[in-house]
């Protein structure tokens, strides 16, 4: 089996601000897959990963069966491969696995939309954030990057325990303190 592996400089400078920021060193971005299709017009290129596809990048690992990438493209149009200057989308299909911080994600598609700031999860989505013991399902989840905040539609949500805040029904109540006693008033 032949791996290949791509390393992508535009996401540096996509995601480059927003590490310095958060002061989280950048690495290169690199995909591995067992193959690869690459094609460009004169504004886009689209890369269309299958096969076992890892994707290592600054703070992020996905997993996938089939990833295609959109990016946007400058410089000469004829040029087999022109700059990239931005993704305009990535959607990863198949045994989507995506782990980011203490964040980790599973579903059967992930569109991650950069201009957007987000990640829409489709297919039997469940997000669990391990700092907190928190899992989210439903039809349809949103993460949002620079946010620790999620959307989505007809949710379910577990999360810890919750202290029984109810009545103890095997306990006796306890009487209640008689009230103190007036104090005459002064004439």
């Amino acid at each position: 089996m032949k791996l290949l592996r791509l390393g992508l400089i535009a996401s540096l400078a996509l995601a480059g601000a927003l590490l310095r920021a958060q002061n989280v060193e950048p690495q290169n971005t690199v995909i591995e897959s067992e193959s690869f299709d690459w094609r460009s017009t004169d504004k886009e290129t689209t890369s269309v990963f299958t096969g076992r596809v890892v994707v290592t990048a600054t703070n992020m690992k996905l997993t996938c069966d089939r990833l295609e990438i959109v990016a946007l493209r400058s410089g000469d149009p004829k040029a087999t491969i022109g700059k990239i200057e931005a993704f305009k989308s990535l959607v990863a299909t198949g045994n989507v696995r995506i782990i980011q911080g203490d964040r980790e994600a599973a579903c059967g598609k992930a569109e991650v939309l950069p201009g957007d700031d987000k990640i829409i999860l489709t297919g039997s989505p469940v997000i669990v954030d391990h700092s907190v013991n928190w899992t989210w399902t439903g039809d349809e989840l949103h993460m949002l990057r620079g946010e620790r905040r999620i959307t989505g539609t007809n949710p379910r949500f577990t999360g810890p325990e919750i202290q029984d805040l109810g009545v103890d029904l095997g306990k006796k109540p306890e009487a209640a303190p008689a009230p103190a006693p007036e104090t005459p008033k002064q004439p």
